[in-house]
């Protein structure tokens, strides 16, 4: 794993002011050089031509050193194939004109993923994605120990989602356990775990991570949908049981404590089915009147 470690150059505004100022000397060389050539066949002349152009030629190589850094922008230094250090600060600076500078971006970008068809935890085919924040936490090893980081993070956020959808239900999971569907937040919190273990070999920081897109896959998604109908019938029906059942027991307690009518137990079960008739039968009920009895 490489380590990385600040590098703090030399600022460029001084060392612009001093290429210039040895461009400028070096051509005054030239000049003179040439001048004394030409008058008096002076030997020191060709010597004051050639210092010119070595040191005019220096000028030019030393503008190689120079670079700028905008703010949440590094660049990670190199000579000759050795790590030197990254620099961070944002500002004008000049090095070793010989140095390999390669910029990377700090900021915060967002990856999207493509929708995946995998199985979930159940072996039921679904569809997900999810979008992932993340930036160069370290500059080293994001350059030396992976490829390219960025590929990096595009096929192991892949990996992570596939993983995820693997270890969990989409829904009607075991009883208080997590499922894709109804723990969005814990889903989140353990993508972005996951991401984060597995990213930080590549310098980069996951700041988050979160589900863009879930649902069945088409091949039964109509099923399913049938499957969540029933269940919410049968919900429903249980509550309107439940409901009858507590208000027949609050009519027959209301019947017998203020005396109003006193039932035996085959009248009871009589009036205990009309009225569950009535209170849970979907269409109009219509009143009947007997004017019989219940007793031969």
């Amino acid at each position: 794993m490489s380590n990385e470690t600040n590098q703090h150059p030399s600022r460029g505004y001084a060392m612009l002011v001093g290429v210039i100022i040895a461009g400028l000397v070096s051509i005054g060389i030239f000049v003179a050089g040439a001048v004394v050539l030409e008058k008096t066949n002076n030997p020191f002349g060709v010597v004051g031509i050639v210092a010119g152009i070595l040191l005019f030629a220096c000028t030019l190589v030393s503008l190689n050193g120079f670079f700028t850094l905008l703010p949440n922008e590094a660049c990670v230094l190199t000579l000759f194939g050795s790590y030197s250090g990254t620099v961070k600060a944002s500002g004008f600076y000049w090095t070793n004109p010989f140095m390999s500078k390669r910029k990377i971006s700090q900021r915060l970008r967002s990856l999207e993923g493509a929708k995946l068809k995998v199985n979930d935890k159940q072996g039921n085919p679904i569809e997900i994605a999810a979008v992932v924040v993340w930036r160069v936490e370290n500059t080293a090893q994001a350059c030396f120990d992976v490829e390219d980081f960025e590929a990096f993070v595009r096929v192991q956020s892949e990996s992570a989602v596939r993983h995820l959808a693997n270890s969990y239900a989409y829904d009607h999971g075991e009883e208080n356990e997590t499922t894709l569907r109804s723990g969005m937040d814990e889903v989140s919190v353990a993508l972005r775990k996951e991401l984060h273990e597995r990213l930080s070999k590549a310098g980069i920081h996951v700041e988050e991570a979160r589900l863009t897109h879930l649902a069945y896959a088409p091949e039964i998604a109509q099923a399913m949908l049938r499957r969540q109908q029933a269940e919410a019938v049968i919900a429903a029906r249980q509550k309107i049981v439940h409901g009858a059942v507590t208000m027949v027991q609050m009519a027959l307690q209301e019947l017998s404590d203020k005396n109003v009518v006193h039932l035996d137990e085959e009248r009871k079960a009589a009036m205990v089915s009309n009225l569950l008739v009535v209170l849970c039968g979907e269409s109009e009920v219509h009143p009947v009147i007997n004017a019989g009895t219940l007793y031969n």
